[in-house]
Order: structure tokens, then sequence, then C-alpha cells
């Protein structure tokens, strides 16, 4: 592969409140430096919903040399304000590719399940449930709506973007959207394989390859439970939220913990995608803040084996792996690393 790449999260915004409570300038240098140096990625993608957070970490990441995909995450945001955050992000975006930066934007992720003027429903559960719905005829027709859809807006993305941004452009889709990618310069989707597709994902990866355009795959990873690979993007279905915040409390049963599970299925998407023609990668993701490491007690608060980071976040003191960091390698960061390094 071209970029081999890690996705770097600077905090999720949802109705106004931020997943990442703290985003410390010297700590963002340090995490993407070892980004760089120790998993032996030459790519990263910056994701989050704050403008001057993305502008931070890409910052950082680009004074590094790392190749920066500017990802605005607009959660549960209607269209007029997904396009504002764009057009404040492109701005930043080409400022930074101006100063020398090698910079691709994308513009917004799954759209359809994660935003608002798509699909009915308040939630992105609820949404993909409507969707889903129905007999199979139905399905269809609401499938080919939401292309529609979801193809307008991109089209006014896209011009929004260029109007601010001269670097390449691409869209993290899902399959379903049915995306047209003639105004983008690079093909993107969230590829996430489940125990239902398994037996064809390598296949289902060389025909979406063969596009004429490069093809990026964002958003692929598992959490560290016993049985996470195989449910795909349900993985995360385990974990109860606060009703009124939306912050995870805890496990809804207990799960056992497999970090050698979540190695696995890594490396395995990742020789994948190097072998069929994949032109940049970005595992999902380097930490997932919220998502605590417990080991003492009961194992239903041990929250970091819902998470996806290839490191689990410490509540108290620091790692023994990098002493200045809050937080210890996973078996995941050890794969990948082997992985990239070849």
């Amino acid at each position: 592969m071209r970029a081999r790449g890690m996705t770097y999260d600077t905090g999720f915004v949802v109705h106004g409140q931020t997943s990442r409570e703290r985003l410390d300038p010297a700590v963002v240098r340090r995490e993407l430096a070892i980004i760089r140096d120790d998993l032996h990625c030459n790519a990263v993608q910056i994701i989050g919903g704050d403008p001057d957070r993305l502008a931070l970490a890409a910052g950082a990441a680009a004074a590094l040399g790392l190749e920066v995909w500017f990802s605005p995450y607009p959660l549960e945001l209607d269209p007029e304000r997904i396009l504002a955050l764009f057009r404040d992000c492109a701005e930043r975006a080409e400022r930074l590719r101006r100063q020398g930066a090698t910079v691709v934007f994308v513009a917004g992720v799954e759209l359809s399940v994660m935003s608002r003027g798509f699909l009915p429903g308040g939630t992105p559960e609820e949404r993909v449930e409507r969707l889903m719905a129905g007999r199979p005829e139905q399905r269809a027709a609401a499938m080919r709506d939401l292309g529609t859809r979801i193809n307008g807006f991109l089209r006014d993305a896209v011009t929004t973007v260029r109007e601010r941004f001269l670097g390449p452009v691409t869209y993290a889709s899902i399959q379903f959207e049915q995306v047209d990618w003639t105004p983008f310069d690079i093909v993107t989707y969230e590829l996430i394989r489940s125990a239902e597709v398994a037996d064809r994902f390598r296949d289902a990866v060389r025909t979406l390859a063969q596009d004429p355009k490069p093809l990026a795959v964002t958003g692929f990873g598992t959490a560290t439970y016993r049985g996470a690979g195989d449910r795909g993007g349900r993985v995360l279905e385990v974990v109860e939220y606060d009703p009124e915040t939306r912050l995870p409390v805890r496990l809804n049963d207990v799960y056992e913990r497999d970090e050698a599970g979540q190695a696995a299925y890594l490396s395995e998407l990742l020789e994948i995608f190097e072998t069929e023609g994949v032109d940049s990668a970005f595992v999902f993701l380097f930490a997932l803040p919220g998502f605590p490491y417990r080991p003492d007690g009961d194992p239903r608060d041990d929250l970091d084996r819902a998470s996806m980071g290839i490191v689990r976040i410490l509540e108290e003191g620091r790692g023994r792996t990098y002493p200045d960091l809050e937080w210890e390698p996973k078996a995941a960061f050890a794969a990948v690393a082997r992985r990239y390094r070849r």
C-alpha cells in the first residue's frame, strides 16, 4: 500500500459535548511521533468535530512528515451545518497544504447514518433499523432514494470544499449509500469485516480496487472482547450508555477479554488490503477516550474490552512502555507495527 495509516481521534462532538475531554498539544505531538516511528505509519487520518483541534493535530502530523487526511466528523448535524463545518475545515486544510504538507480532505464519514436529514430516526441505530426494515424490494427502493439524497448533498459539499481547498478530496462512505465517485479524487469505503461477509470479503476488496481511481479503506477495526470481529459494525452494541449524556457506562454482560483476537483481525485485514490493490488504509483507531481499562472488579466495568483502540487508556498512573503517557499498547499495537514495518 502507498499510505499505511492510523486514525487519530481529537474528540467526537455530539450536541455540544466532546468525547475527548483534554487535548494537550504536547501529548498530541508525542502520540503522532509514536504513530510514525513505532507503528511505521506514513499517513494519519485526523478525525473529530472541533476545527481548532483538527487543525492542531493536523499541523503536528504534517510537521512530522506524515500525510494528513483532514477528516471532520459531522455527528448529528443537518446538511446546512455540515457545509458550514466543511467550509471552516477546508480553509484550514488549504493553509496546511500551502505550507508544504500532503493533505487529503475527507468530506464527511457515513453521513446517511451519522448525521441528520438523510434518513429518518433520531440516532444512528434507528436510522439503520428503519432503512433495513420491510421487504427486500422496499429496502432496495429506500436505498435508491438514499443514494439520490446523498449524492445531491455530496455534489454541493465537493463544490464547497474545492472553492477553498486545492488538494485531493474524498468521502468515507458506506456501500449502501451508492456514492457517485465522479467528483472525487479517491474512492473511500468504511469496510468492516463481519462473520456474515468473511468468506467473500477478499473478493469484494479486489473488485473495489479495480476502479481507476485509488481505493482507500477507513473505519476498519474491532474491539478487544472474544467474538468482536464477527460482529463487524455492531461491535459497540455490548455497551450501555447514559440515556441523557450518551456517555458509555458499562458493558451489558460479561465478555472475555481477547487482545489476541483484535490483533489477528487487524493483521488479517491489512494483509488483504496490501495484496488486493488498496492504495491507502487507516486502522480505526489509535485510542478511544471514554473507554478506560479496568482490569480489577466487575468485568462489565472494563469498558476497554469494547474499545477499538489499539492502546488501552489507564484511569490512574502512566504506562510502562511509554512512562510519559497515560496508556499502554495492546497486542494489536504490535500486530499493526509488524504489518506496516514490512
